[in-house]
């Protein structure tokens, strides 16, 4: 069956499926971040895939490669028990990619969490505002060149008691 979901893919989608990976029950397709909304959507509501359980988001940093970040989208359907995984790679000069929030609200906090980890920036995001780091928190702490050993105070804000 997921085997089939990345055929679909690639029969649908053409060369915006930049790859496609399976090895035990683990299939993923790598796909152009211009077309990562439209390829969502269609795993979503294509009946035969019906991947409509958002399961994980995250992003993977490689420090020195360009493009250097991964966003890495975990999907699984619940009528069929099937996962997916699609990834789509973000340059670090316009580390941006569009917001699926609208699709599954469940990733709404992940989108955050990646953002702020990672400096990912969610294109149409309702709410892209730090989760775990405060405000005034300078860097995302994730990426493979953020310094260790950098300290920074936390400092209230104005009004805030």
């Amino acid at each position: 069956m997921s085997q089939h979901a990345l055929d679909r893919l690639k029969e649908r989608f053409g060369d915006a499926v930049v790859s496609t990976h399976a090895q035990h029950g683990d299939d993923t397709a790598v796909v152009a971040r211009e077309r990562l909304r439209e390829v969502i959507e269609f795993l979503r509501d294509d009946p035969e895939l019906a991947f409509n359980a958002p399961s994980d988001l995250t992003c993977v940093d490689y420090y020195g490669r360009e493009p250097r970040f991964e966003v890495v989208y975990h999907l699984l359907s619940l009528s069929t028990k099937k996962r997916i995984r699609v990834k789509v790679q973000v340059p670090e000069e316009d580390p941006t990619v569009d917001s699926i929030v609208s699709l599954y609200s469940g990733f709404n906090w992940f989108e955050r969490e990646v953002w702020d980890m990672y400096g990912i920036r969610f294109n149409g995001h309702p709410d892209l505002r730090r989760l775990f780091m405060w405000e005034s928190f300078n860097g995302h702490p994730l990426r493979k060149d953020y310094p260790k050993d950098k300290r920074q105070p936390l400092v209230r804000r104005e009004g805030n008691s």
